[in-house]
């Protein structure tokens, strides 16, 4: 062999190493963009039931977006993504009654039992009828029809996909955007944690778990065994956490590389003294589900059990990790009028068709905010509030004792107790920040058309 040829042959060699250490290197970023699309594919078709093309659709900007390559099998309910169709291939697996889950295998998970669809008017039923005679209807449909509107001044896509308005428990006002119906079930992202939140409001009423409860977790043997319920519930137990939704973060690791999402978050070291400091954190809601699931001895069903079987949620599912443990922070799927459900349960202090599933003190205690330093400002206890600690309003034009459910992409549940109101949005909006959708504009234009 010419000496030419040996050294084209090391050449290639550390040509060959050095793109095998590239990619391992950023292996673990590219699984989680296939991780995301995986899942988003599996979970948009089979879950929410819209077409074949709806996926591409939902997948936010990234420049790896184009060199995605996934595949769908309804039938056998695995979807695959992968770059180039060679490279960090993903799988999620869709079960019913639990939607999608990542993981090496198919998991093998119970689902619970499905809840029925209740009969006649809404809440108790899907039928809705006109509004009362003394709603100014023009005036409602206009402000509805307004979160629809495109245009935006920073160029950037709205994507309202519905509204649903319920005042004095009735549904006065709704739509959806093409392609979206009021059977579509739409994903809450981080509206789940109020769900959550709600959950363990009833586990407290029953007297399962104490918000003063410490030394949560056997592998909590250090500082960490501190951290209360409260703690968890108030996003204040110090775990250090990086909530952006970026390549290699926590949040995006957790979701999509991890198959025990509670473990990996409570995993975490401490950055800060418990109960000292809030910092907002979906591993925080993954640990507290996972407690709530050992402390109830409940399965996949604990969310069922809890929230949706008593309030009728027939479309709701949450989504579980590929070690069985439920992904409170971020997995509920639910019709936009079962969203609505959920508000209206919380708008009435916890009492569903005269039962009050929680203690009266419930929502109060968790809409209300603690003198601890923060980041967050106007996080409660897995709900966000409206009036500051500082006595300021983060939306001026909604009412001083309004709260809402709040989810990546644009999806809200605000509860508005002095106008007797619950408003539901849900879109896919990134890119746009929170205070910027029009949420707030839409609330105060729906309370002067009601005259609430």
């Amino acid at each position: 062999m010419t000496r030419v040829r040996w050294v084209l042959l090391v050449l290639l060699g550390v040509l060959v190493v050095a793109l095998g250490g590239a990619y391992l290197y950023a292996r673990p970023l590219l699984l989680t963009g296939t991780g995301y699309a995986a899942h988003n594919a599996c979970a948009v078709q089979l879950v929410a039931g819209r077409d074949a093309a709806a996926p591409a659709r939902d997948l936010p900007p990234n420049p790896l977006v184009p060199y995605l390559r996934t595949s769908v099998d309804a039938e056998e309910g695995t979807v695959t993504s992968s770059v180039l169709g060679l490279l960090a291939r993903q799988t999620a697996y869709h079960a019913e009654g639990l939607g999608c889950t990542l993981a090496d295998a198919r998991p093998e998970l119970t689902a619970p039992d499905p809840v029925e669809a209740g009969e006649g008017e809404w809440p108790a039923g899907e039928d809705v009828g006109p509004p009362p005679a003394d709603v100014d209807v023009d005036a409602l449909t206009a402000a509805v029809d307004a979160a629809f509107a495109e245009g935006h001044p920073s160029g950037l896509e709205v994507g309202t996909r519905a509204v649903v308005v319920v005042h004095e428990g009735r549904i006065v006002a709704e739509r959806y955007a093409a392609g979206f119906d009021a059977s579509t079930r739409q994903l809450g992202w981080s509206m789940s944690k109020s769900v959550t939140g709600m959950a363990l409001g009833r586990l407290v009423a029953d007297g399962v778990i104490d918000v003063d409860d410490a030394g949560l977790l056997e592998a909590w043997d250090d500082e960490r065994a501190d951290i209360t319920v409260e703690d968890l519930l108030r996003m204040s137990s110090g775990l250090s956490w990086d909530e952006a939704y970026d390549l290699g973060t926590e949040i995006t690791r957790m979701l999509y590389l991890e198959d025990d999402m509670g473990a990996f978050a409570a995993d975490q070291p401490l950055a800060h003294d418990p109960g000292t400091f809030q910092s907002y954190s979906s591993g925080t809601t993954n640990i507290l589900c996972d407690v709530m699931q050992q402390r109830s001895g409940m399965g996949t069903e604990m969310l069922h059990e809890l929230v949706f079987e008593p309030l009728g949620m027939a479309s709701a599912i949450i989504e579980p990790d590929a070690d069985g443990g439920l992904v409170c922070a971020s997995y509920v799927w639910a019709t936009p009028r079962d969203w609505a459900r959920f508000g209206l349960w919380a708008l009435q202090g916890g009492e569903w068709d005269g039962e009050q599933l929680v203690d009266e003190t419930w929502v109060g205690d968790t809409t209300s905010l603690v003198d601890v330093e923060t980041e967050e400002l106007g996080h409660a206890a897995h709900w966000w509030v409206n009036e500051t600690a500082q006595g300021s309003l983060r939306f001026p034009e909604m009412p001083a004792d309004a709260f809402w459910a709040s989810g990546h992409d644009g999806q809200r549940v605000v509860v508005v107790p002095s106008a007797d109101l619950v408003v539901v949005r849900q879109g896919f909006t990134p890119g746009l920040p929170g205070e910027e959708l029009g949420i707030d504009v839409l609330v105060r234009d729906v309370i002067a058309a009601l005259g609430a």
